[in-house]
């Protein structure tokens, strides 16, 4: 990434940071404490955790993989926890407006009233006890065991009163809370089982029937890290090897780190099992690290990586085109020679012949369809990972997830195998795609 970027993305993740921090301050310390040492002590926590993902950002590859994983666990799992505390609390405003409204500015504001002297049930009221340094002092339970009245009536009003808006604002807080923790949760859980597996038919008008039933197993955004890898990689690759692939594609996405801090974790490729080769496109996050590395290590592997090129994938005189190009985004990375180029992938290739093709990111359907591409299988969305933000992809990407059609070009966007950012999925399962290709029926 080149320093431009680099910039712009830290004042992006800062400014989030801040604003989102900052609300949760006010609705959830400043709006539920009253000044003292228990809104300070507040204060400086919430300052420690807005500043902990920043942290683990900045710090990526500067710290060792033993000091990073904790420091990652920690910061993610908070901003995960943190947003849908948001989240819960945007939607409890509509509430906390409606008792502002329907709450009397007057008397009844606080949950107890204040007692300002004794009332007999019956009879006429006596007059007030005097109050001075000769009056009796209690022996019960009353605080500091104070002054009584001479009729041994404990003065109510030493009792400190809780405002309604105080107790509405903790009990909002608490509920935001609850709500936060249960979601991410549920999501950390599902981030970490086991992927699902999608079968999908589909139908190339112009496959030869010798090709029915190919088996491309797919999947993508792994995202080999501090917090994903080891025996959950080794799960993936065995699920993978379970579906008897003819082809295994990866579409981008496989790490995030170098090859010495991650060389232990991708090394479970080597296992994958494949009729016809392993195939691999960039995405956008093998341009935050050392990208050549990368590509000089992954054929190590058995990987092949594709490189704005083709191969002819056959059973017997039939054949499909696979193609790989580089991700939208290798242009400007600053890497020498990276850049998405359908047009060299599709160069000299028989029309007469289906086309298949792997790109990280939904967006190049457009491209794809202009070149007359039969099929393309993307990544990149996380099918959101965390809902809602399946609605702010649609303003980037054609499709979230799954199938759709795009003219006569077909797109299939796996929702990625592993996570980026908080570990969790909420909405969105970890998944692995065995797409069959169907001959047309005559």
């Amino acid at each position: 990434m080149t320093l431009i970027g680099l910039l712009g993305f830290a004042t992006v993740v800062l400014v989030a940071m801040f604003l989102l921090h900052g609300y949760l301050w006010w609705r959830m310390v400043r709006s539920t404490t009253r000044p003292g040492r228990t809104r300070q002590a507040l204060t400086a926590l919430t300052v420690v955790f807005a500043l902990l993902p920043a942290l683990a950002i900045g710090l990526r590859g500067a710290l060792p993989r033993h000091a990073a994983a904790p420091l990652d666990w920690v910061a993610y799992c908070w901003l995960g926890i943190a947003f849908y505390a948001f989240l819960a609390l945007l939607v409890l405003e509509p509430v906390r407006l409606a008792a502002r409204l329907v709450s009397p500015s007057g008397a009844g504001s606080r949950t107890t009233e204040r007692l300002d002297e004794k009332v007999e049930p019956s009879g006429a009221r006596r007059a007030p006890g005097r109050l001075d340094d000769r009056a009796p002092r209690d022996g019960g339970t009353a605080p500091g065991r104070g002054a009584v009245r001479q009729d041994r009536s404990v003065i109510a009003g030493s009792v400190t009163a809780l405002p309604r808006r105080l107790f509405l604002a903790r009990t909002l807080a608490v509920t935001a809370g609850a709500v936060a923790l249960g979601t991410a949760g549920t999501g950390a859980y599902l981030a970490n089982s086991a992927p699902v597996v999608r079968r999908v038919p589909i139908t190339l008008p112009r496959l030869d029937p010798a090709l029915d039933g190919l088996r491309i197993v797919t999947f993508s955004d792994a995202h080999l890290s501090a917090t994903y890898g080891g025996r959950r990689f080794e799960r993936l690759v065995e699920i993978v090897n379970a579906q008897r692939p003819d082809v295994v594609a990866i579409v981008g996405d496989l790490v995030d780190g170098s090859v010495e801090e991650l060389r232990e974790d991708v090394a479970p490729l080597a296992d994958l099992v494949s009729e016809q080769g392993v195939f691999f496109v960039t995405g956008n996050h093998e341009y935050f690290v050392d990208t050549r590395a990368w590509l000089r290590h992954l054929p190590t592997l058995g990987v092949d990586v594709l490189h704005n090129e083709r191969v002819a994938i056959r059973r017997g005189t039939a054949s499909v085109d696979l193609a790989g190009i580089d991700d939208r985004t290798a242009a400007g990375s600053g890497v020498p020679g990276q850049g998405a180029d359908l047009d060299a992938a599709l160069d000299g290739r028989d029309d007469a012949t289906p086309v298949v093709l792997l790109a990280h990111q939904p967006v190049m359907v457009e491209q794809a369809r202009a070149a007359g591409v039969d099929l393309q299988l993307s990544g990149h969305t996380h099918g959101g990972q965390l809902w809602p933000f399946d609605y702010v992809i649609r303003l980037d990407q054609p499709s979230v997830e799954g199938y759709s059609r795009h003219g006569d070009t077909q797109l299939y966007v796996t929702s990625g195998a592993g996570y980026w950012g908080p570990p969790m999925r909420v909405g969105a399962r970890p998944e692995v795609t065995v797409v069959e290709l169907r001959a047309p029926t005559r």
